[in-house]
């Protein structure tokens, strides 16, 4: 197989990223540079880590896996070469890792001194949990903002791992990288960019705390204005046991559904009929499918959507319009977001097996003595 670098199509084309590999967020900030146009080379260790899914994880795809022992001495100085020609170099692992390997930033920088050195971690550089293990929903959990989620009063409900790893965490390395990206461009300087996903997390709930300062939130489940506090913003089954989504917040949005929901509701200014105008909703909502109540709402203000399940979103019209899906290999997943007038995004390659593409990739990076790599133990080919 021949491997080139610039075949992006988005607005990154051209940029060279260098992702070690770790789990999570890491590698779905990678495949959101590499989706937006950007050269990424993703290097694995040989036969991959435990949480490798092969060809099937679209976390992984778009960029060509090279597979190194970073514990050999040439495979860290394979990375420092490439890391000497890259734009950025995103990394997942604990503090103090890639310091211990040879590959920290100062080792980086001196080799490159404009190249964006992006950390993802869950709790930070610093700090006296930073080398402690933790999983999403212990960021979460201590950023304050998952004793709040959910409409059970008894417990949270914490939302997989899409608020922590992938909101908090993987979204704001992005933007971390782009802005380092965007003014190393003007000062000729890289930089370490350390994002945490307690502190992304933390700013992802920044509306909380001015509901707070305003006095409208406690901070308990099911007593805010969007937490199903309210019974215009909250979830009410069908007759097939399916929900609907009812989030009519103003007062036109709420005039809306009172016209199309066909019976008569409550005051809905009245404190005292709260209680009542819940249940009301509830039993209404109860007497139809969920397609009868979809084809009432259809397109209009009342903002009231159907709760669709993951393997239903593909073909929702709108969506499926949009081509906010897409197929690929023979693998559903969701296409690049968001959408540019002129250099639109594509999905690159299918994700590699670990080492599937060491050979090509080191090769078109310009990476010589690749057989004595190989041959050496320093690299694997899959």
């Amino acid at each position: 197989m021949t491997y080139e670098l610039g075949h992006g199509t988005g607005p990154l084309r051209g940029v060279k990223v260098v992702e070690v590999a770790g789990i999570g967020p890491g590698p779905h900030a990678c495949m959101l540079l590499a989706d937006l146009g950007a050269d990424v080379i993703r290097i694995d260790r040989p036969g991959g880590g435990w949480f490798s899914m092969g060809d099937k994880d679209v976390l992984n795809r778009g960029r060509p896996s090279v597979a190194l022992d970073l514990k050999h001495p040439d495979a860290v100085a394979t990375v420092l070469d490439l890391a000497a020609q890259a734009d950025v170099l995103v990394e997942g692992m604990r503090p103090g890792t890639l310091e211990r390997l040879g590959l920290g930033p100062d080792e980086c920088l001196a080799r490159n001194p404009r190249l964006v050195y992006g950390r993802m971690t869950g709790w930070g550089q610093d700090g006296p949990w930073s080398h402690a293990a933790g999983h999403d929903m212990n960021y979460v959990a201590t950023a304050g903002v998952l004793h709040g989620q959910g409409q059970d009063r008894d417990r949270p409900h914490f939302p997989t791992n899409l608020l922590g790893d992938f909101g908090g965490g993987s979204t704001y390395l992005v933007i971390g990288v782009l802005a380092a990206l965007l003014e190393a461009r003007t000062s000729g300087q890289g930089q370490v960019v350390d994002a945490a996903i307690v502190d992304g997390t933390a700013h992802l709930n920044a509306m909380a705390w001015t509901f707070a300062a305003l006095g409208v939130a406690s901070g308990e489940r099911r007593s805010g204005l969007l937490d199903g506090g309210t019974p215009w913003y909250d979830l009410y089954e069908t007759a097939d046991g399916q929900h609907m989504s009812v989030g009519a917040l103003e007062p036109q949005f709420w005039a809306e559904l009172v016209a199309r929901i066909g019976v008569e509701l409550p005051d809905r200014d009245d404190p005292t009929q709260l209680r009542a105008l819940r249940a009301a909703l509830a039993a209404r909502f109860k007497e139809r499918t969920q397609a009868e109540w979809s084809e009432v709402f259809d397109g209009t203000d009342a903002c009231v959507a159907a709760v669709v399940p993951l393997a239903d979103a593909p073909r929702h019209p709108h969506l499926a319009a949009r081509g906010t899906y897409v197929e690929r290999d023979g693998v559903t997943q969701p296409a690049p977001a968001p959408r540019f007038s002129r250099t639109g995004a594509t999905i690159g390659a299918t994700p590699d097996r670990p080492g599937e593409h060491t050979r090509e990739a080191l090769t078109a990076w310009g990476i010589g003595d690749v057989d004595v790599l190989l041959a050496s133990g320093a690299a694997t080919q899959a």
